[in-house]
C-alpha cells in the first residue's frame, strides 16, 4: 500500500474524531465537514464519492452511531489514509474504503451518498502544482456531471444524495440533476452577513418530482472573523445541519 510519510496528526469536532491528512499539499477545510453535517440521520448505508482521507465520512459516523459508510477514492495513498483513521476512531467495521474511480464504482443500493467532487473546470483552473491539491480542487476525467451519475447509479430508489460545490456551479449542478432527481434543496454558505454564498449544499433524492426549495442557508463568520455560534455548534459540537 503507498504511504504518505508526512502525514499530520490533526482532529476535527473539536478532537472527537482523530484524523491524519498530508501535511502539505491539499489539507482539508470546512467543507466536507458541514457536507457531513447535513446528511440525513436515518441512513443505514452511505457512499462518500472521492472521500479523500475520510474526512466527510468520519464526521458523518461520529454523528449518526447506526451508519455504516463505504469510500471510493482514486488515490492509493490517500485511500490508505482513511482505512487508518477508520481504524484510529474504532470504525474499522462501520466504514470501508476502496481504492478506484467513482465513475466505475459498481456498488448500488445506498441510502446516501455524499459527495465532495473537485470544485474547478479545467478551462478556468490554475492548477497548483502539487499533484493531490490539483486532483482535489480540478476535475480531471470526471466531470460535475459524472460525479452527479455516479452518485444516482449508487443509490436506491428515493435514495438521498448531498453534494458541496462553489456557489458559481449550481447551474451545472441543477443541471445534471434535472429530470434524474428532485424534492431538491439548495442552502447558501455565506461567509459573512451580507455577503455572496461562495459554497452551497444541495440535497436531491433519486427518482422524486417535488419541486426545488431554496433554503436561508448559514453564516460562517461573524464581522471579526470568528465562526458564527450556528457555524461553531456544527464544526465544533457536531450538530446536524437542518436545510429546510
Amino acid at each position: 500500500m503507498q504511504e504518505i510519510p508526512d502525514a499530520s496528526e490533526d482532529a476535527l469536532l473539536g478532537g472527537r474524531v482523530r484524523f491524519r491528512q498530508p501535511a502539505t499539499g491539499y489539507r482539508v477545510a470546512i467543507d466536507p465537514v458541514l457536507l457531513a453535517a447535513a446528511c440525513d440521520a436515518n441512513a443505514a448505508t452511505a457512499l462518500d464519492l472521492g472521500c479523500g482521507a475520510g474526512a466527510a465520512s468520519l464526521a458523518y459516523l461520529a454523528r449518526v452511531p447506526g451508519v455504516r459508510a463505504t469510500g471510493i477514492e482514486i488515490d492509493p495513498a490517500l485511500a490508505g489514509l482513511a482505512r487508518t483513521n477508520a481504524a484510529a476512531n474504532g470504525w474499522t467495521g462501520r466504514f470501508a474504503v476502496e481504492t478506484g474511480d467513482a465513475a466505475a464504482f459498481a456498488g448500488t443500493g445506498f441510502d446516501l451518498v455524499l459527495c465532495n467532487p473537485p470544485y474547478l473546470e479545467a478551462a478556468r483552473a490554475d492548477p497548483s502544482p502539487d499533484p493531490a491539491s490539483r486532483r482535489a480542487d480540478v476535475e480531471g476525467g470526471l466531470p460535475l456531471a459524472g460525479w452527479v451519475a455516479a452518485a444516482l447509479k449508487a443509490l436506491k430508489p428515493r435514495g438521498t444524495l448531498v453534494f458541496v460545490q462553489r456557489a458559481d456551479r449550481l447551474a451545472d449542478l441543477l443541471g445534471a440533476l434535472a429530470g434524474a432527481a428532485g424534492e431538491t434543496v439548495v442552502f447558501p454558505l455565506w461567509p459573512r452577513a451580507g455577503t455572496a454564498a461562495k459554497r452551497v449544499i444541495v440535497r436531491a433524492r433519486k427518482g422524486i418530482r417535488t419541486p426545488m426549495a431554496l433554503a436561508a442557508g448559514l453564516v460562517l463568520h461573524e464581522a471579526d472573523g470568528r465562526y458564527t455560534p450556528e457555524a461553531d455548534a456544527i464544526l465544533r459540537d457536531g450538530k446536524a445541519l437542518a436545510l429546510v
